[in-house]
């Protein structure tokens, strides 16, 4: 099924307007109307953050699963109207833009309408599902002039901008080699979960969207990132936000090749693997990342290995150590030269990043672009992981 099918291309265009009108929004002071689509637990949260920033109001809920749209209606936007199809909440000129926090196959189509519909979007990585619909999503968003910001929170993170900031300096030196790991435990997740998901109040068929036809699955449901039809396991949901780091550092946006080896070890009902190793060659370094969703020690970590210094940096903190004080082969790490801890959660300077610039209209800290090159360099791993054979671009 295409991407972007016939009736949605004709709710577009009768659903676009002009992108430089700004409808009720005419200054700073104005409150942004919000519409939340597919309103499970990252929407969900979203939609927390939002109003945490304020300025905005949500007013539209729409989810194709009833319990979870009455529920945010109930507990986050009680003056919400609720939808079950996010087409009708696009419909609304009132709605200023909309968050999503979809499966990854929704991502595209349903900015890709928003845009279209003249809404600005705060859009969940990874941006795509496949390689092809960057070019989709670049071209929307450059004929309308809407705002898009995809969910790279490290952008906007003072934490990281301080990161790039060290790397810049050139006080690493040389990086030649870049390692990322994600960590995560799996293995207690609660599965009374899939007998309690209530699938006559779920409209099967619409979640699926450009999905194959498949019956009704709980599991693929509710654990929809490691499947193949609707996510894209450890690299599209863990390694996409180090790759959109990684990027962002070096100043590159494509790796020249690609080799990966996973499988799924213990949690025998994912297509994706649980266990991954994925190396990306860059013509000046390598970037390599491991994970494991059966033990979570260790979290998430970046390291930036160069000449003069080390960068460790994670959602905590950074650190940047020294080379030449601690003798060879050993394994303590020296005094730190610079150390800084993290006192904010990077989401909630992302979405002011987003409503701060739906407002002046400037661009946001992850546009599309930067989210069309770090799902692309995820999709290339997971080619990589599929074939068993290097890929090269």
């Amino acid at each position: 099924m295409r991407v972007l099918s016939e009736d949605r291309r004709e709710f577009m265009k009768a659903a676009a307007f002009s992108a430089v009108s700004w409808g009720r929004i005419a200054g700073a002071n104005d409150r942004i109307r919000l519409g939340a689509i597919a309103t499970g637990g990252r929407t969900q949260f979203l939609m927390r953050t939002a109003s945490q920033v304020g300025g905005c109001d949500i007013v539209a809920v729409c989810d194709v699963y009833e319990p979870r749209r009455l529920e945010a209606k109930a507990k986050l936007a009680p003056q919400a109207e609720p939808y079950l199809d996010y087409r009708q909440l696009l419909e609304r000129k009132d709605i200023d833009a909309v968050l999503v926090g979809s499966p990854d196959h929704w991502h595209v189509p349903m900015a890709v309408d928003a845009v279209r519909a003249g809404k600005d979007v705060y859009v969940e990585k990874p941006l795509t599902h496949r390689i092809e619909e960057g070019e989709l999503a670049e071209k929307a968003v450059a004929e309308t002039g809407r705002i898009v910001q995809v969910g790279y929170q490290q952008r906007s993170w003072d934490l990281f901008k301080q990161g790039a900031d060290i790397v810049a300096s050139g006080r690493l030196g040389r990086i030649t080699l870049v390692l990322a790991s994600w960590y995560q435990n799996y293995l207690n997740w609660d599965r009374t979960r899939l007998d309690k998901l209530e699938t006559d109040k779920l409209d099967w068929k619409k979640w699926l969207g450009s999905a194959p036809d498949q019956p009704v699955n709980p599991m693929r449901y509710l654990r929809w990132r490691w499947f193949w039809d609707f996510g894209g396991g450890h690299l599209t949901d863990l390694y996409s936000h180090w790759i959109d780091v990684i990027h962002w550092y070096m100043g590159v946006d494509t790796p020249q090749a690609v080799q990966a080896m996973g499988n799924t070890y213990v949690l025998d009902y994912m297509e994706c693997p649980d266990t991954i190793s994925a190396s990306y060659e860059y013509g000046k370094f390598t970037a390599a990342y491991n994970g494991t969703l059966s033990g979570h020690l260790d979290g998430g970590n970046l390291f930036f290995r160069g000449t003069r210094a080390m960068l460790k940096i994670n959602r905590d903190g950074l650190a940047v150590y020294p080379e030449g004080v601690v003798l060879p082969e050993k394994t303590q790490y020296p005094e730190p030269e610079i150390q800084a801890r993290a006192t904010e959660d990077g989401a909630i300077a992302h979405m002011k990043n987003f409503l701060d610039c739906v407002r002046s209209r400037k661009q946001p800290a992850a546009p599309v672009a930067a989210g069309v090159s770090a799902a692309r360099a995820a999709h290339l791993g997971n080619q990589a992981l599929r074939r068993g054979a290097r890929v090269t671009t």
